[in-house]
């Protein structure tokens, strides 16, 4: 990757040409590669102490973004699911004023090139990734994720998901050769000849409106995505989640400006709770790019209203597993119980209706029932949860009202007749924790009442154990909830050939990924950049899928200049 461009951004290419050639390479092969170790013990003795005490500086005081567009109170109000006090103050700064920053800033980065800025995001990424213990706790005490989790699907496996951003929007940038010499023979007269050039022209200026409970691992793929094709982004977060991003920011700010960059080519706008500065901002002219993750009445809002832009949207789904037989009665339960429980079901995978045959499901010692099933099941989550300290590593802590209320209808039997009721867990570390287990409701798919109950994603540690009739009937239904509600995951366990060759056409022609037979170390709720997609944009929970080609190729247009 060679540019003429200066020696700062020429060093920079140097130093990350390695990580964007095994980048593309993975992306290409789809087995397991990393840059970032994702296990907090290899970034040092040290860097878990230092990188709380990084995180406990920036509380009770404004946060710094120097030369960043500035005009007024600073944004208060984020609340740690932990009980501490967070006491941060975003800059806050009027739609005008950030756009006008930067429309200003776009030209040098439109003109600077693939592989300038391919080398600056990778920077980028790569001092976050140096700070991933004050990331993680960022990411936990303004998302709820326990330590271990806001450590890896905040820090590396977020940072991974930039980096396959990035590498694709590379790929598909120098697709077209920068120049071509075109030759039409014309027989006995001379040949037409002419020299074509393609450039990679920017669409404008990219919105990326943050989640509160994946803000880094759901914002940096749309972040870098459309950064690295050229354009400026205005990082709108959630709330309740603005720290994460806001560091986000910060260190982008720093290494544009290290390279010769407009540093407002990255703002930030920080939102009180209630604003409606998404909206606004949204329908912008100068705004061509939405990267949006929430729920689907604001979704299909962008979708419907943002006409300027091309919108990106993550939104709600009904995820699913169909039960019809095992070889790995135990793994399966535990691969479940885990699936269940992981950040108190808070996941846009996690599953929701788990589909079991009234008449019961066989595994290798013999049948077992529904009722023993569910029965089991619940047993399985009990016993992952049965200590409070280790309960409270897995399931973090509860991240808004709406999930509180959720559980709290659950355990009131709202939802229909309990397997296994929700508790209230106790964090030794967080006394002021709002922590809950799962809840697991029996369901009958031939009830009118309970499908319009199972049938709407209920957000939170809460699955459904539908009875169905045949494994037939949970195929259908898997197919049927897919189409009409969306699924982030779908996922089945099967030892019958002719099943399984059901549900694989069930899920293609639906739309949804499917994982088969999962007992062991990877789980339903989980995808791995550079191998696995997240979601398809084939069925009504996503537009789009992290990461592939159509993430990223539309972020930009090829100008033709001939000669």
């Amino acid at each position: 990757m060679a540019a003429a461009t200066p020696q700062p951004v020429d060093e920079l290419i140097a130093r990350h040409q390695d990580t964007l050639d095994h980048a593309v390479a993975a992306a290409g092969s789809r087995d397991y590669w990393s840059p970032y170790p994702e296990f907090p013990k290899a970034y040092g003795e040290s860097a878990a102490a230092d990188g709380k005490a990084a995180f406990d500086a920036l509380l009770g005081r404004e946060f710094e973004l120097p030369g960043h567009p500035d005009g007024g109170e600073p944004v208060t109000g984020e609340a740690s699911p932990y009980g501490i006090e967070l006491g941060i103050g975003y800059p806050h700064a009027e739609p005008d004023a950030l756009l006008a920053a930067l429309e200003a800033a776009r030209p040098a980065w439109a003109k600077a090139g693939p592989a300038a800025r391919a080398a600056v995001c990778l920077e980028i990424l790569a001092r976050i990734n140096a700070r991933s213990h004050e990331f993680a706790q960022a990411v936990m005490h303004t998302t709820g994720q326990a330590y271990g989790m806001a450590f890896q699907a905040g820090g590396p496996h977020a940072q991974d998901r930039g980096v396959e951003a990035v590498a694709y929007a590379y790929a598909e940038q120098t697709r077209l050769p920068r120049s071509a010499q075109w030759t039409k023979p014309q027989g006995k007269r001379d040949p037409l000849v002419m020299t074509k050039e393609f450039t990679a022209v920017p669409r404008g200026t990219a919105l990326l409106i943050g989640c509160n409970t994946f803000p880094t691992w759901n914002g940096y793929p749309g972040l870098f995505a459309s950064l690295a094709t050229g354009n400026g982004v205005l990082v709108k977060p959630h709330p309740r989640a603005v720290l994460p991003l806001a560091l986000t920011v910060r260190i982008a700010r720093e290494v544009l400006a290290e390279a010769g960059f407009d540093p407002n080519l990255v703002c930030l706008a920080a939102e009180r709770e209630g604003s409606a500065i998404a909206q606004v901002l949204a329908v912008r002219p100068e705004v061509k790019l939405i990267d949006y993750t929430g729920s689907t009445g604001f979704g299909d809002w962008l979708e419907d209203n943002a006409r300027q832009a091309q919108v990106y949207t993550e939104k709600a789904g009904v995820n699913t597993v169909v039960v019809d037989s095992t070889d790995d009665y135990r793994g399966m339960l535990n691969n479940l119980a885990f699936s269940l429980s992981l950040y108190s079901g808070q996941m846009c995978t996690t599953p929701q209706n788990l589909l079991i045959p009234r008449t019961g499901i066989r595994t290798e010692d013999g049948e077992r029932s529904y009722e023993q099933v569910v029965t089991d099941l619940a047993a399985a989550v009990d016993g992952l949860l049965g200590d409070d300290a280790r309960a409270a590593t897995i399931l973090g802590a509860v991240v808004n009202p709406g999930v509180l209320q959720r559980s709290a209808a659950a355990a009131g039997g709202e939802l229909g007749e309990l397997a296994l009721a929700p508790r209230v867990v106790a964090s030794p570390e967080f006394p002021g924790a709002t922590i809950r287990t799962p809840a697991l409701v029996k369901a009958d798919a031939g009830k009118p009442d309970d499908l319009a109950r199972f049938l709407t994603e209920c957000f939170g540690p809460i699955a459904f154990a539908v009875a169905v009739e045949s494994t037939a009937a949970a195929v259908e239904l898997l197919h049927r909830t897919t189409v009409e509600h969306g699924a982030m995951t779908a996922g089945a366990y099967t030892t019958d050939p002719e099943v399984e060759t059901a549900l694989i056409d069930a899920c293609l022609d639906a739309g949804v990924s499917l994982s088969l037979n999962l007992t062991g170390g990877v789980y339903v709720n989980q995808t791995a950049a550079f191998s696995d997609l997240h979601g398809t944009g084939a069925n009504p929970a996503a537009n789009s899928a992290y990461c592939d080609a159509a993430f990223v190729a539309n972020r930009f247009r090829t100008v033709e200049i001939r000669k």
